[in-house]
């Protein structure tokens, strides 16, 4: 086995819905499963960039402890249901926008009063229920873009009038991340990990692209750490030939069947192949250069000798 440790790939994306999928990485270095399942699933949780209310006023109330007039939720319960509200945000700018409604009747995140840099995905969500046919409601919305959670404690100086009731604000998207980690095997090489992460998000995000950008920043994070060094990466198992898991059976050409001792090989390159548990044609090629140097007994003339059969066959 080469010394290298080899690039994964993103073997298989399911997609359960619009909002779930599951992302299938194999093959991975012996224990990465874990190292990259556990590390994506933090960054997905807490750094992937999103939307929420962070504030807002109701026409007539001047703090959250009380109630509006021909509303049947006092202002704490508004102020939870405001909190699920779901946003596609096109802008870093703070967003301000109204929501007002007159009569008797549900009051639904529909009914506020959008610009183009603002989107609501859980249109049919509560808000409010009007229980008087001569009941309103008249509301600003505060909508902010950010990462993770915020208390309203660390935005408490940027009220801008003293009836806006500030809120703690969860901006990340995703709403839940499973891994598990199963064996593999490509070629000879058996001890491999595969990842299998399932991604749910808002609405506001799909789940690939919240895979690819907690992936972006955990680049960002460990080339910022690593200076100068480089690190040689073998290329993906799949790259070099080798059959895993996932791939179509298909029926092998019959020549890859080919014993190695019909080759006319030396014999002690012969030998060298079959004390690795390299039988077949098929076998060898799903070695790479890098593997093949690193069998035992098997040295450079012995390299250049297979890759000169494999040239004359055409391989």
């Amino acid at each position: 086995m080469s010394k290298l440790i080899h690039t994964p790939t993103l073997a298989n994306v399911t997609d359960h819905g619009p909002t779930s999928s599951t992302f299938t990485i194999e093959p991975l270095h012996t224990g990465y499963g874990m190292t990259l399942g556990n590390s994506l699933r933090r960054v997905l949780l807490s750094s992937i960039a999103g939307a929420a209310v962070t504030g807002f006023r109701i026409e007539g109330i001047s703090h959250e402890f009380t109630t509006v007039k021909g509303v049947k939720e006092d202002v704490v319960a508004i102020m939870l249901n405001l909190k699920g509200i779901r946003f596609k945000v096109y802008s870093d700018e703070t967003q301000i926008l109204r929501l007002s409604k007159k009569g008797r009747g549900p009051v639904k995140a529909k009914d506020i009063e959008l610009n183009a840099d603002v989107e609501v995905v859980n249109t049919d969500h509560l808000v409010a229920t009007i229980d008087s046919d001569k009941g309103s409601i008249n509301m600003e919305l505060q909508i902010e873009t950010g990462r993770g959670y915020r208390p309203l404690e660390e935005h408490a100086s940027a009220r801008k009038t003293s009836d806006m009731v500030l809120l703690d604000a969860v901006f990340s998207p995703v709403l839940r991340v499973r891994y598990r980690v199963e064996n593999t095997r490509v070629g000879q090489i058996t001890n491999l990990d595969k990842l299998l992460i399932t991604v749910d998000t808002d609405g506001s995000i799909t789940p690939r692209e919240a895979f690819e950008e907690a992936a972006a920043i955990l680049i960002n994070q460990y080339t910022a750490l690593a200076g100068q060094t480089r690190v040689e990466a073998a290329l993906p198992l799949s790259d070099t030939g080798l059959s895993g898991e996932g791939e179509d059976d298909t029926e092998e050409p019959a020549e890859l069947m080919t014993s190695i001792e019909d080759l006319n090989l030396s014999a002690r390159t012969t030998n060298a192949l079959v004390n690795n548990d390299i039988h077949t044609i098929k076998d060898l090629l799903s070695l790479s250069e890098a593997e093949l140097r690193d069998l035992k007994g098997f040295g450079n003339k012995a390299l250049e000798e297979v890759k000169d059969k494999i040239a004359e066959l055409e391989l």
